[in-house]
């Protein structure tokens, strides 16, 4: 009698950051899409998240499920619900590094109860981030494979690799200077001052740097990566993107609506992400560069605390006037289906890798703006590889003059159709790949596939428990 295959069942456990949950979310959706059964674990505030789109795939009919560990805030020093990485970069309670030490040691406490998950559920495989090193050793301890979860491109992997095996940095001087990257196919300048902050391995940053460099032992033990991209975007493996629900600080109706009074590709969308944050006057000096611009746009701002005053960073009168060509998002704003409006044109971006691929689904040119971690490297695959974006510049403060040339010259520029063209271009292939026999859905099928021989050839020797 031919032996009964059991439903495979994955397990996602991701980094506590809104950057980082989206994707997860996505990609267990994607796995359950395909008859798996796959269990998001997480933290009782980041589940609260996205709760709602979990019970629309359930109903549906999918089999996905999420799981609550107590995330120990309070024993490490942190406050009760400080559950997420976002809220270290808008804290108030202490330095940054000391506020990421904390977090990290806060995580590594999730282990033991997570363990015990994984002894009682006995999932198949695990995806795990890159930046839980100690996922590897719990995958290990159960028999189970665990695949590494990068929440960035594969060129800035590529990058961030090439400059840790080659040190280009240490042979220039001051912090703008540049250096060229070593062993890739195009010349890809940086400054010392685009380099992730961890780079300059100080003291303060002395944990991180010991817990980055446990994350590259664990993923050289581990099964293998995935990469959210896709192929004929940077020629690797991937998933693709999907939909997701999260709460609107607009109506999703009422923001179409406006969007369905303008011109195709007339539109110029800004967000900076969950995690970016600027000064008053940054925020003031955007305001101008954007009303110099004469550009119609929609801005999502992020508050920066709950006791800010709506208003304090805007020019007097600035939303009178502006008044039926541009429109401010307070908070969280329905990025994907903006992106996808046939309206919209163009995007200015911190250029975080999702918010980035989103762009390029979207089919619209960016105007970069980077601030931290690998953005200036998905700023430079946007600018120099595949040449759909237009740097706002490298400097901390950017004046409005900077901002004003920027949109103008990705919106209506000499190179604006060329940039838009080719957008629309990898779009198209974007959709392609996650269709039927396209590069996205046949890599899928063929981890998927993979996954069930490992759990196949599992079943025949019992996990070491």
């Amino acid at each position: 009698m031919e032996r009964q295959i059991r439903q495979l069942h994955v397990f996602f456990l991701p980094l506590l950051a809104h950057g980082h949950l989206i994707p997860t979310v996505d990609m267990a959706k994607l796995f359950a899409d395909r008859g798996a059964k796959t269990t998001i674990t997480t933290t009782p505030l980041n589940a609260s998240s996205f709760s709602n789109t979990i019970q629309r795939c359930q109903d549906s009919g999918m089999d996905i499920s999420v799981k609550i560990l107590k995330f120990p805030a309070v024993e490490v020093g942190l406050p009760e619900g400080f559950e997420s990485a976002d809220m270290m970069f808008s804290s108030r309670e202490g330095n940054k590094w000391e506020l990421i030490d904390k977090f990290n040691q806060a995580t590594s406490m999730l282990q033991q109860p997570f363990e015990q998950l994984l002894q009682e559920c006995k999932p198949d495989c695990l995806v795990a981030d890159w930046f839980i090193p100690w996922a590897t050793d719990a995958a290990n301890k159960y028999g189970i494979p665990r695949l590494v979860f990068h929440g960035t491109s594969f060129f800035a992997l590529c990058v961030s690799e090439c400059i840790r095996l080659h040190e280009p940095h240490k042979k220039v001087q001051s912090g703008s200077d540049s250096f060229v990257v070593p062993n890739l196919p195009d010349n890809i300048e940086l400054t010392k001052n685009q380099l992730p902050e961890y780079s300059a391995q100080d003291a303060e940053t002395d944990n991180f740097t010991k817990m980055l460099k446990a994350a590259r032992e664990a993923e050289l033990k581990s099964y293998g990566i995935i990469v959210n991209s896709f192929y004929e975007l940077e020629a690797t493996e991937n998933i693709d993107k999907a939909e997701r629900g999260n709460k609107s600080a607009i109506d999703e109706h009422e923001c179409l609506k406006w969007l369905d009074s303008k011109q195709p590709d007339s539109v110029l969308y800004v967000c900076f992400g969950s995690m970016n944050t600027f000064s008053f006057a940054q925020l003031n000096e955007i305001a101008v560069g954007l009303e110099a611009s004469e550009l119609e746009f929609i801005w999502v701002v992020r508050k920066q605390n709950n006791d800010d005053k709506d208003d304090d960073w805007l020019p007097g009168g600035f939303e009178k006037r502006m008044e039926g060509n541009g429109l401010v998002i307070r908070g969280w704003a329905p990025q994907v289906l903006i992106l996808d409006h046939e309206t919209v044109g163009g995007f200015m971006t911190h250029c975080g890798w999702n918010s980035t691929l989103e762009g390029v689904c979207g089919g619209v040119p960016m105007v970069t703006w980077p601030e931290r971690a690998e953005q200036f490297y998905n700023e430079k695959l946007m600018t120099q590889v595949l040449k759909i974006g237009v740097s706002v510049g490298t400097q901390k403060w950017v004046k409005r003059e900077a901002i004003e040339k920027a949109v103008k010259e990705m919106m209506k520029g000499e190179r604006a159709q060329e940039m838009r063209n080719t957008a629309k271009a990898l779009a198209q292939a974007a959709k392609k790949a996650v269709q039927k026999e396209g590069s996205s859905f046949s890599d899928l099928d063929a981890l998927i596939e993979e996954l069930i021989s490992c759990c196949n050839q599992n079943m025949k020797t019992p996990k070491a428990i």
